[in-house]
């Protein structure tokens, strides 16, 4: 199984310092030759259970964050793949947020604003659907909202995206080297597969709710977007944080490419764990007297507790036994002379 993951993150992964061409490198409609649709439900469930024990290490450990990001076009299943994917993990240890157009508060600061406070803490997950990755993609596609971010003429030169590309690896290295892991997602749905999604919202009642006519719109930029989304790829996939391109055309595949980036990447962390001290393994067992005594009402709890005390201190278990030794010689030798 472990070999067959890394086939497949090869597969997926956009080396860094290597040009790609996403359309000629990378197919929307893979599935690969590791899994078929049928055996995927099972593999799925047992991943999101491992995941769920990863999580809990990951919180008790309180030594790593995780930092999601999903990026992709609508209607490739960004929110579905959340569902599935995380629907084992604790909801207490996972952070979602999803960023829109800015509000005025967020235009009056730097772009990296509005995420940098969002950064999961310690021994959490956080989870952006969508994030500043939008500030080279959709800001780069529609050159009037960069009019809106209110920045000094002189910086809105044609440097700027190279700029932004050096920022956001300059912050995703800073992450990194202060525990916080970012794994990067670009949900790859193909012009056809996005079509029949949009068709299904507007004709099935259920899924109304989910047509936009803002979707449409940008669906005309897709060109623009795709060209966007290349040079992103091959300015922003580094080392310390990799861009994965997961096919969207077939959904069980998608959910399954993700649990295996996921699973690979809190698994190279090694954790585990705290280790108990022997402080804390005294405590346990004082613990455990007291508890199993509470209601006997047979001692009084000082002495239980002195007790516990005492069998969970090797040297005093030492020393109690060689008196215990000693008694019984003494007592031995009182009865041969009462004899």
């Amino acid at each position: 199984m472990a070999n067959r993951i890394e086939e497949l993150l090869e597969v997926l992964r956009v080396p860094s310092g290597k040009k790609i061409n996403l359309k000629k490198d990378y197919d929307p409609d893979f599935t690969g030759k590791w899994v078929k649709k049928e055996e995927a439900k099972e593999t799925l469930t047992e991943g999101i259970q491992i995941l769920a024990e990863m999580q809990d290490k990951l919180w008790a450990q309180d030594q790593y964050a995780l930092l999601i990001i999903l990026q992709a076009l609508d209607a490739a299943g960004k929110d579905s793949t959340i569902k599935h994917v995380m629907s084992g993990v604790n909801p207490q240890g996972v952070d979602v947020h999803s960023f829109k157009v800015p509000s005025g508060e967020e235009l009056d600061h730097d772009y990296l604003w509005r995420n940098f406070k969002a950064l999961p803490a310690r021994g959490r997950i956080g989870i952006f659907n969508r994030s500043y990755y939008e500030e080279v993609l959709a800001v780069r596609v529609h050159p009037e909202f960069l009019a809106g971010q209110k920045l000094p003429p002189s910086l809105k030169d044609k440097n700027i995206w190279n700029r932004r590309f050096e920022e956001i690896n300059n912050f995703e290295k800073y992450l990194v080297d202060n525990g916080i892991i970012v794994v990067k997602l670009f949900l790859y749905v193909s012009k056809d597969t996005q079509k029949e999604r949009f068709l299904e919202r507007a004709l099935e009642p259920e899924k109304n709710w989910k047509f936009s006519a803002a979707d449409m719109k940008e669906r005309a930029f897709w060109d623009d977007y795709m060209a966007a989304y290349e040079d992103m790829f091959n300015h922003t996939s580094t080392e310390w944080a990799p861009w994965y391109i997961v096919p969207a055309d077939h959904k069980w595949f998608t959910r399954l490419a993700v649990a295996a980036v996921l699973y690979n990447t809190m698994k190279s962390l090694n954790l585990a764990y705290p280790t108990v001290s022997e402080e804390q393994k005294q405590a346990l067992l004082v613990a455990k007297k007291e508890l199993e005594h509470e209601d006997s009402g047979l001692k009084d709890k000082a002495v239980i507790k002195a007790e516990a005390k005492t069998a969970a201190d090797p040297k005093t278990l030492a020393a109690s036994s060689k008196v215990t030794k000693e008694e019984v010689m003494k007592n031995s030798t009182k009865g041969k002379k009462n004899k």
